[in-house]
């Protein structure tokens, strides 16, 4: 079985996850912070949804600068509303999970790195790079939406089984 193959269900199984949290997220509620150094609720939503892009920065080149000398720092698409989240979130699944599909086992070797400002934040092999950096960013975040959502007193579904709110 190949490398990604192997990846491919828990892929599937953690967006569907992520799905079930960003579809509650409450436009009305969108600039909340349960803390003023905090995302605001909307933003953390679209930061999840924005990490989808890395892998395809993980595949598709071998280092990423997200502040180049002499050039514009990165700007992620920001929350703009919970359809343009959940339809940028589909579409980003579906692109990624094809990507993911399409590598064989010697692309997880080759070393991507970040840079910011042409310094190197961090360098190792792709598959370290979408365990760590893609993956589980992705469930950290996931996990404070979980939180934020239950301070705006909305209910939570089921993660990795049940919660208060299932009956």
């Amino acid at each position: 079985m190949s490398i990604a193959a192997t990846l491919l269900p828990e892929f599937d199984q953690e967006m569907a996850v992520t799905r079930r949290l960003l579809v509650l997220v409450p436009e009305a509620e969108a600039g909340w912070k349960p803390h003023p150094k905090s995302f605001a609720l909307g933003d953390l939503a679209a930061h999840i949804v924005n990490l989808l892009a890395w892998a395809d920065l993980t595949f598709m080149h071998t280092e990423f600068d997200v502040n180049p000398p002499g050039g514009e720092p990165v700007q992620a698409p920001r929350f703009k509303g919970t359809a343009d989240l959940l339809e940028r979130f589909d579409a980003g699944v579906v692109r990624v999970r094809a990507l993911l599909a399409g590598q064989p086992d010697e692309a997880f070797a080759i070393h991507w790195t970040l840079l910011n400002g042409g310094q190197t934040v961090l360098s190792m092999p792709r598959l370290a790079c979408w365990r760590g950096f893609i993956m589980n960013h992705i469930i950290h975040h996931r996990g404070q939406l979980s939180v934020y959502l239950r301070l705006r007193d909305v209910p939570l579904p089921s993660i990795y089984g049940p919660t208060a709110d299932m009956k």
